[in-house]
């Protein structure tokens, strides 16, 4: 095991499964500690299980307004300190303008932007303390997104704003505020999606390079890699970064351009 994180007591919400669950794995394989945060109690303790006594578990629903407060003294409770947090847990709602709703909308928003903003709101005298990190999950869709996550894209759009605006009035602070965003990645929760839609099973084993570049898709592995650099001492004294890990450059995907 190497050190990374020695000692340091990281939140990853939406930690249960998937991206989550892989920066969570991460982050006890580098020494550190991990508040699970999720709302699947099984599969979280199933995980926690897995790595012992550096893992504690947390259901809370974020988009209940007490859900920062219940997340952050569980972390507490568990190990005395918080020294990273990780806003990880999306809703991923598939709708364009013409099926979007309030409520699904509002849901959305809930979720992916006012929850993060609000945890960093609860999490951060502690931060200050342990001169922490935070490191937002983001999205390419930010940048205008597919047509069929309208939601999705704009909540993803918000938080990258929300990262720099926060990285710039809290850096005086001592606690860095940064934000990554995947492309398509492989979760669990893609791979069902995907043969839901009408793909069939191993379907993103038969992509071609107009798909997927490199010949195989990014996996929550990679970009757990990739946290544990914003989250550890390394990337002292960055803030405010947003950092794109995809396979494509964000201003077009033409196979053709070698």
């Amino acid at each position: 095991m190497s050190a990374r994180l020695k000692e340091k007591t990281i939140i990853v919400t939406g930690g249960t499964s998937g991206i989550g669950a892989a920066i969570a794995r991460a982050i006890v394989n580098e020494g550190g500690q991990v508040l699970i945060h999720g709302i699947n109690k099984e599969e979280g303790a199933a995980l926690v299980a897995t790595l012992g006594n550096r893992a504690a578990l947390c259901i809370a629903d974020l988009a209940r307004e007490d859900a920062p407060e219940v997340i952050v003294n569980a972390a507490l409770a568990a190990f005395g300190k918080i020294d990273g947090l990780v806003n990880n847990a999306a809703i991923i709602e598939r709708s364009n303008l013409g099926a979007i709703t309030p409520n699904g909308f509002d849901q959305t928003l809930a979720v992916n932007t006012k929850a993060p903003l609000f945890l960093i709101q609860a999490a951060h005298p502690h931060l200050v303390k342990t001169k922490g990190s935070v490191l937002n999950i983001g999205s390419i869709n930010a940048y205008a997104g597919e047509s069929t996550l309208l939601a999705y894209s704009m909540s993803k759009g918000a938080l990258q704003t929300m990262t720099r605006n926060l990285a710039n009035a809290l850096g005086v602070t001592g606690v860095r505020i940064n934000l990554i965003n995947p492309g398509w990645i492989l979760t669990e929760r893609e791979d069902r999606d995907q043969v839901a839609r009408g793909l069939e099973v191993g379907w993103h084993q038969k992509l071609d390079r107009s798909a997927i570049p490199l010949g195989e898709m990014s996996t929550p592995e990679n970009l757990a890699h990739a946290a544990i650099y914003w989250l550890s001492d390394e990337s002292y004294p960055f803030t405010g970064s947003v950092v794109e890990l995809e396979q494509f450059s964000i201003i077009g995907r033409n196979p053709e351009k070698l």
